[in-house]
């Protein structure tokens, strides 16, 4: 699993729509606790499989706990929005567009189903940042980025930054850094 890394954008795992999971295997536990990991070690909230290049419905995300306790690290395989309500505009990010922060409109609460490590069906109610993360998190597994989501002006504002991670990526390709014809991995 250590072989696992974030990849940027444009990077095709990133607009790849994920296969669900059918099995929570020792294999996914590994997999889920080295994206942990590495979600952790760039100081994101959440990361989802395609972020590292698989295609699996799991997302690994850190809430923030209440003032004065640790922070809820949680794994959902095969997560679905179930309920949504209001909307919000704030800044927002992403592991797979280092540095790059807009304004997204989002539900401001939503009511997400997912299966734990165990198998187990949850269902969780989250409002404001958990809300925006779970939405984020999803549109990921899904093949829709952040930057889908920007109004125009925030696009276009983007449009310099965007143009990089295309030149970064390119320029990971031609020097073999990055393999050719990146294919995501099951």
């Amino acid at each position: 699993m250590s072989e696992l890394k974030i990849v940027n954008y444009p990077h095709p795992a990133l607009r790849m729509k994920c296969q669900p999971v059918a099995n929570i295997d020792k294999d996914l536990r590994l997999t889920a606790g080295r994206m942990l990991e590495l979600m952790h070690g760039r100081e994101g909230l959440g990361l989802a499989a395609p972020q590292v290049a698989l295609d699996q419905r799991m997302i690994v995300c850190s809430f923030p706990g209440a003032e004065g306790t640790l922070d809820l690290d949680l794994v959902a395989v095969n997560p679905v929005i179930v309920e949504c309500k209001g909307k919000l505009k704030d800044r927002e990010g992403c592991l797979s567009f280092p540095q790059l922060y807009q304004d997204i409109l989002r539900y401001k609460s939503v009511k997400v189903q997912y299966y734990d490590l165990d198998g187990k069906l949850n269902e969780m109610v989250s409002t404001d940042l958990a809300a925006r993360l779970w939405q984020h998190e999803i549109d990921h597994l899904n093949g829709v980025l952040f930057i889908d989501k920007m109004g125009p002006l925030a696009r276009f504002g983007s449009r310099h930054d965007l143009a990089k991670f295309i030149k970064e990526f390119d320029d990971g390709v031609a020097s073999g850094k990055i393999p050719a014809g990146t294919e995501p991995k099951l």
